[in-house]
């Protein structure tokens, strides 16, 4: 069954925003004018402009410009590579052998939604097994300790909130939670991948790699045999994961927010994202057009380096926790 004709989730581009900033009296900053909110797939390569930001081992200017406060973390995949979660462009990436399924395929099809959710279901045993890291740990601690004013994260693990951090803006949503497309009740990951037990009692796979979004590979005869469950309180409706899928549109009040967050920062510290796609990317060319500092830590270049005053090329856990301690706040 094609969903395509029917009321989804899917939210239009806002145009002519303006909403005023609080911190800003007197001078109101402005969001950009159109909030772009289409999340698109991740590349393996981009033309990089303007001249990149000097790379260094050195950890002094991060520990600097958090001493000052204030400062908005926005988080990507990267982060979560020690707690077994790889991403899609670093050294163990998956992007070169995987194609992440897009909001169409998902909508457009019961064979899309069975192919996902059979290959979700035998991954999220993965996610919901993965502990927070050192990384995550610290970002806590620096939120805690009143460094940090807001984070923003592109990941669907909830592992930052699983380390204790408070606050955090899920831009991609949560992959622990799962929301029906036609009555709109949101419920627990567990529950359904229970219900999904029950439907599926013969279902025997074994976990290949997992993939960023999620899930696995599967052989076909595999996915062909997995049964689907309705929403439990509408009897009918599709479920769905209650992220966004490429394609798909973040919601823009949760843009606007994110924006909000950059608006009133000191600075932008950019943790294990390549910034590969708008979603992430966005926010620093904002925080750079309004003369913020923008500080990088990543394995690997990025494509905001020509917005950042510099890039930390070191592991996220060793470095997190480094900068955490001479803060006082491991």
């Amino acid at each position: 069954m094609s969903l395509a004709g029917r009321r989804l989730d899917v939210v239009p581009m806002e145009r002519g925003c303006a909403c005023p900033i609080a911190s800003c009296p007197g001078n109101r900053a402005r969001l950009p004018r159109r909030l772009e909110t289409v999340r698109m797939r991740p590349t393996l390569t981009w033309t990089p402009t303007g001249v990149p930001a000097p790379v260094t081992t050195d950890l002094d200017e991060v520990v600097r410009v958090l001493g000052e406060r204030g400062v908005v973390v926005v988080s990507g995949a990267g982060i979560s590579t020690e707690s077994g979660i790889p991403d899609y462009r670093g050294a163990g990436g998956t992007l070169r052998r995987h194609s992440p399924m897009t909001y169409q395929e998902f909508v457009g099809s019961e064979e899309g939604r069975r192919r996902y959710w059979a290959r979700s279901h035998l991954g999220w045993a993965t996610v919901a097994r993965a502990r927070p890291n050192a990384g995550h740990h610290a970002v806590a601690a620096l939120r805690a300790g009143g460094y940090l004013s807001g984070i923003i994260t592109q990941n669907v693990d909830g592992l930052h909130q699983r380390a204790g951090a408070s606050a955090v803006a899920e831009l991609h949503g949560s992959l622990a939670r799962v929301v029906c497309l036609s009555c709109r009740r949101t419920s627990a990951r567990h529950e359904l991948d229970r219900r999904l037990r029950q439907a599926n009692p013969s279902f025997r796979a074994e976990a290949t790699k997992l993939n960023p979004d999620g899930d696995v590979d599967l052989a076909e005869h595999v996915v062909r045999e997995f049964r689907l469950v309705p929403c439990a309180a509408c009897g009918s409706g599709v479920l769905k994961p209650d992220v966004v899928f490429f394609g798909e549109n973040v919601p823009r009040p949760l843009v606007r927010r994110c924006y909000e967050l950059v608006e009133e920062a000191s600075a932008v510290l950019v943790l294990g994202s390549s910034l590969t796609v708008l979603s992430g990317l966005r926010f620093v060319r904002r925080a750079a057009e309004q003369g913020k500092p923008v500080l990088i830590v990543n394995q690997g270049e990025t494509r905001g380096d020509s917005h950042a005053r510099l890039r930390v090329e070191l592991p996220l856990g060793k470095a997190l926790t480094e900068v955490a301690g001479r803060l006082g706040c491991a």
